[in-house]
């Protein structure tokens, strides 16, 4: 019998340069996608460069969307594309802050750890970084590291540091570093600029770092010339400079950086023995979120909508909900703070679906409230995630079962006078005076009712959510607003907590207390989006003269998307 060789981690280090939101975690993601179509077992990493804890209390008009692991971490949302492209289930040792590190050698240092050693950034800090690296990778092939941040900044530093060591203690050959850098486009000049790479790379080679191979961001494709001129001097062959426009869905990246045959220097680098590559399913599924049969708006009713990156995980699983639908999927982000009831209608106008989202504070509230109120009476789809089934239950209570002056505990500082609070604090909420990482967060099951639409959306008896949140449906107003019509459609019986409402004479009006979004992906579209966008492209379709104006063009022949989530996957091939 052949005797296998140990394994031995391989590390690819994706670093940004030039500047913020350059798409390090869509590289990464994308380079994971890559290697796991070759058959190579995968473990996904982000390390944050600021000193908070976690993102958790950070707003997210400030750091974007915060993504909630199975486990309960507040994470980046570069963790969301990490789940959404690969099949990497992440948790929180996949996402690290210098924060986190800090603390923890703080905790070493007054535990006595050090045996009463000088602290200091090298060697202890950077120590600590490895190990974390060294932990997650375990039983991985690859590990894919992400260092958040801009090469230049200070915060960085250490992290970089600590990535400049692991290729001298793990050998050249297992470690690949990758640089994200941007190649600006100056309209004036009518050229592709170079000289902000160079100087990049000329920050990351004076701290020690050589770049393997150059991602190169630019609103046009770069051609050769270029590439050789940026190979040159970057110290880097022509053939590792890849470029990388600006692409029509984020779901084309992975088949840009493979065009360019980016996984098989990968590859060849790291002397890794994979499978041959089959993206397929792949491009299926880019060529219906480019080519759809149909468009549906949905509007989406929120008071963070002046960035967009607030609300990533659930733009993205509207898009998967589309391609299950083969749609796309417009989305109108409506401001509710400017809400009211003479303007509600218009505001509303041509959406063929609403959708209130997560959130926290009175701020926006009522214009949400509006919102919901005006989707129920006008049989608009409708789709409450977390804050948005609160809001729900608030707008049914106050319109519907008479309690007018019904609310959340959460506003009660806006809302003296009143005595109904349907949405209620958690017990074991009401003592708790910090705010990060102190909500209900993480997965939790979920048991739905026989004959809900939720029951036969999901095919099953009892779905795993993800949560995050503080506040719950007041389960001292279950019999009212179950009289008045609510269906109590998903309850935690562990818990005895209700985590799904239905309104059962309306054409799809659900709210569910999770959020669904984390757990969708582009080839497994989460049931619930596939379900929502099905019922507003059905209103869509349903008018005299229907929006939808796009002719359906076949993917492949003799197939064809349907609007069953199920066999969408199939089509993809059972992702």
């Amino acid at each position: 019998m052949k005797k296998k060789s140990p394994l031995v981690q391989k590390y690819i280090f994706v670093t940004g340069g030039v500047v913020s939101s350059i798409g390090k975690g869509l590289c990464a993601a994308s380079i994971g996608a890559l290697l796991e179509a070759r058959g190579l077992k995968l473990s996904m990493m982000k390390f944050d460069p600021y000193i908070n804890v976690d993102p958790g209390t950070m707003s997210p008009l400030q750091h974007g969307e915060v993504f909630v692991t199975d486990d309960g971490a507040e994470t980046d949302l570069d963790l969301g594309h990490y789940e959404r492209f690969t099949h990497v289930k992440v948790s929180r040792s996949n996402n690290y802050t210098t924060g986190q590190i800090y603390d923890a050698v703080i905790s070493k240092e007054r535990r006595g750890d050090y045996l009463g050693g000088t602290v200091q950034v090298i060697p202890h800090v950077t120590d600590e970084i490895k190990n974390y690296i060294y932990d997650t990778s375990q039983g991985a092939e690859v590990a894919i590291i992400e260092i958040g941040g801009t090469i230049g900044d200070i915060e960085s530093l250490p992290f970089l540091e600590a990535i400049r060591q692991m290729r001298v203690d793990c050998g050249f050959e297992n470690v690949v570093f990758i640089h994200v850098t941007l190649v600006p486009y100056i309209a004036a000049a009518g050229e592709l600029k170079s000289k902000p790479t160079q100087h990049s790379v000329k920050e990351m080679r004076s701290i020690g770092i050589q770049p393997d191979f150059l991602i190169c961001r630019s609103e046009k494709p770069i051609p050769s010339e270029l590439k050789s001129k940026i190979g040159l001097f970057c110290n880097v062959k022509a053939d590792a400079v890849i470029s990388c426009p600006d692409a029509s869905t984020i779901y084309e990246v992975p088949l840009m950086l493979h065009q360019q045959k980016l996984d098989d220097l990968i590859v060849k680098r790291l002397d890794l023995k994979g499978d041959t590559i089959d993206l397929g399913p792949w491009e299926r599924m880019v060529k219906v979120i480019k080519n759809p049969a149909h468009i549906v708006r949905i509007g989406i009713v929120g008071k963070y909508v002046d960035l967009k990156e607030s609300y990533k995980s659930l733009n993205e699983a509207l898009i998967h909900g589309g391609i299950a639908n083969n749609a796309k999927v417009e989305l109108v982000f409506i401001d509710s703070e400017n809400l009211d009831q003479n303007n509600i209608k218009e505001s509303l106008q041509g959406v063929h679906g609403v959708l209130v989202p997560g959130g926290f504070g009175y701020r926006g509230a009522e214009g949400k409230i509006i919102a919901i109120q005006y989707a129920r009476e006008n049989r608009i789809p409708y789709f409450g995630i977390c804050f948005g089934m609160q809001l729900a239950v608030i707008e049914f209570a106050r319109h519907v079962a008479g309690i007018v002056d019904a609310t959340s505990r959460e506003f009660s500082e806006k809302t003296k006078s009143s005595r109904n609070y349907v949405i209620d604090i958690m017990t074991e909420q009401r003592k708790v005076t910090q705010k990060g990482g102190t909500m209900r967060l993480g997965s939790y099951a979920c048991h739905l009712a026989t004959n809900s639409l939720a029951k036969k959306i999901y095919g099953k008896d009892i779905v795993h959510e993800r949560h995050r949140h503080r506040y719950e449906f007041n389960n001292r107003y279950r019999e009212i607003l179950k009289k008045n019509g609510m269906t109590l459609a998903g309850i935690c019986e562990e818990r005895d907590l209700v985590e799904m409402i239905e309104l059962p004479n309306h054409p799809w009006f659900v709210g569910c207390q999770f959020h669904p979004e984390f757990k969708s992906k582009p080839m497994a579209p989460h049931p619930l989006f596939t379900s929502f966008v099905e019922s507003a492209l059905h209103q869509a379709l349903g008018k005299k003269k229907p929006v939808i104006k796009v002719a359906p063009k076949p993917l492949a022949k003799n197939k064809k998307i349907t609007p069953t989530g199920k066999k969408a996957r199939e089509f993809f091939g059972g992702r």
